[in-house]
């Protein structure tokens, strides 16, 4: 008999969670407080946020809600108070300046050190982040910066050439090389590495005043502090931090993926979600990508320079009672510049190179442009020789449209008085977001050829529409203060490496993929690489 009371307690105790779980996420529904039950989606994203969360763990949450607006139209529910709007004209609702929307709690996954420019929820905390920052990114201050991007894109240069020329001679070569192989007078290798080490030398040079070094290494490593505290309190001491050797980009994907699959789950989900094995792996790798920030900045203060770039601006930036920042607020910055740095200018170079080797008359085109700006002369390109060639901005523009390297629709929270977005009103708490990469392929913009890749289509359409509908740096108080340098970087990039190498897909029928965390990105770029004008 006490076998069968214990049995009997356990089973109602069953029952009893299973009726509050329910009610938990039912009751929310019947009442519907912000009126949005008769929008269409999942049957599960109505009752909870598990299935965003899910979707999101995935990897191709972009790819997911696309064919969701597909399915249902306009309007989709991702999950009990959040409402994903495929219509361009709601960028400029959504995201506005001064419509008083704030940031929602999805930013809370992304805070390690403390809150920064990218993840402070506060109207006035960004305010005051964002005059001291925004400054360092002026047009004039990212043009200090150009000797340094060109000096890493001809150490990139100069590692293929060495490829190159072992590749004729029918060597192969390591992983950490992009697994190259030499046939078929070409270098054939995963080109993503190397964009991966272009991008982090570059942000490493800039943000930290020293490359992570590794195009010369051939390797993704960059050390991190063991112990953020004890570093952080020794900033400007001569003794270099404790460190140990992470592979970078692969904390930083891990980092990516888990922020972005915490941050959709309600907040009192999130301390029992992080007990899971794999958010808990993901939760090291926030810890150690702060630690890379933590390491470089402790090492380029224990040596002063006179050195102008990225943490030298940001240490001499004040707010308006003339306060300069504090030495964890410093860092946190420093981390944003170095995932927002090395992260969208490799992927979206990536994306670039494989669209040119898919479409070869795009890639002629190209280098009949570049050809003619450029001559014979230095490999690197500047700035001034480039920033003016149409055809090379439309192939980057329609790269960063099709490929959408911040792809998910960031999540907004309805201010009071509510918003009116698409010709519906939301009110005061709701969660809107517009898909940047379903708005991206909007056939009323873009064409009904929009799923293809064809830069013609930027001197073919009415300049404003297509702005209208391409949203690559996000839009209003909280776009991407960085874009001058991303662009600046971008088209010296693209020229002097178009302007020298030639390129073809190893695979012509493979699908581009990729994976997604908070960015989308390429998961691997093989191609055959040959010196043009050999």
């Amino acid at each position: 008999m006490e076998f069968l009371h214990l049995s009997f307690d356990w089973t109602t105790a069953l029952l009893v969670l299973a009726v509050g779980v329910a009610l938990v996420h039912v009751v929310p529904w019947l009442l519907d407080p912000h009126g949005i039950r008769s929008y269409p989606g999942p049957l599960l994203a109505k009752f909870s946020d598990a299935w965003l969360g899910w979707v999101a763990a995935q990897g191709h949450r972009s790819e997911v809600v696309h064919e969701l607006h597909k399915k249902y139209g306009t309007f989709v529910r991702l999950a009990p108070n959040h409402v994903s709007i495929s219509d361009p004209d709601a960028i400029q609702i959504v995201y506005a300046h001064g419509n008083g929307s704030l940031k929602s709690n999805f930013y809370d996954a992304f805070v390690s050190i403390q809150r920064g420019l990218f993840n402070t929820r506060s109207r006035p905390e960004h305010a005051r982040k964002r005059k001291i920052v925004s400054h360092i990114f002026s047009q004039k201050n990212v043009l200090e910066f150009e000797p340094h991007v060109r000096e890493h894109i001809r150490t990139l240069i100069s590692q293929w050439d060495r490829l190159y020329e072992l590749g004729k001679k029918g060597l192969s070569g390591t992983e950490g090389e992009g697994g190259w192989q030499g046939k078929n007078g070409r270098v054939w290798l995963d080109c993503l590495p190397w964009w991966n080490y272009l991008a982090f030398d570059i942000i490493g040079d800039l943000a930290f005043g020293a490359p992570f070094g590794m195009l010369h290494a051939c390797a993704d490593s960059a050390p991190v502090a063991i112990s953020h505290e004890a570093a952080m309190k020794n900033y400007g001491d001569d003794a270099a931090p404790e460190v140990e050797h992470f592979p970078a980009v692969q904390v930083l994907n891990s980092r990516g993926e888990y922020s972005a699959s915490m941050g959709v789950l309600p907040p009192h989900w999130r301390p029992l979600a992080k007990r899971i094995p794999w958010f808990r792996r993901g939760n090291q790798a926030v810890q150690r990508l702060a630690g890379i920030a933590v390491a470089a900045v402790a090492k380029r203060l224990s040596a002063p320079s006179d050195r102008t770039d990225l943490l030298s601006k940001l240490q001499e930036g004040k707010d308006d009672e003339g306060k300069l920042m504090g030495k964890p607020e410093l860092t946190a910055e420093a981390l944003t510049q170095l995932i927002a740095g090395s992260d969208t200018t490799s992927n979206s170079s990536c994306a670039i190179t494989y669209h040119l080797a898919a479409n070869p008359h795009v890639q002629e085109k190209l280098q009949a442009e570049l050809d003619a700006a450029l001559g014979d002369g230095d490999p690197v390109a500047t700035f001034d020789q480039v920033k003016r060639l149409p055809y090379l901005e439309a192939v980057i523009n329609e790269a960063l449209r099709i490929h959408s390297t911040s792809g998910i629709g960031l999540p907004r929270i309805v201010p009071q008085g509510g918003l009116t977005a698409a010709g519906q009103y939301f009110p005061e708490g709701t969660v809107l977001s517009v898909p940047t990469y379903t708005v991206h392929r909007d056939k009323e913009a873009w064409g009904e050829d929009a799923d293809l890749f064809r830069p013609e289509r930027w001197f073919e359409h009415d300049e404003k529409t297509l702005q209208r509908a391409f949203n690559p740096f996000s839009f209003g108080p909280r776009s991407c203060v960085g874009r001058n340098l991303a662009n600046l970087e971008l088209l010296i990039i693209i020229a002097s490496i178009l302007h020298r190498y030639h390129f073809v897909l190893e695979d012509p029928e493979k699908h581009f993929d990729t994976r997604e965390g908070f960015l989308r990105k390429p998961v691997e770029c093989r191609v055959g690489i040959k010196r043009r004008h050999d």
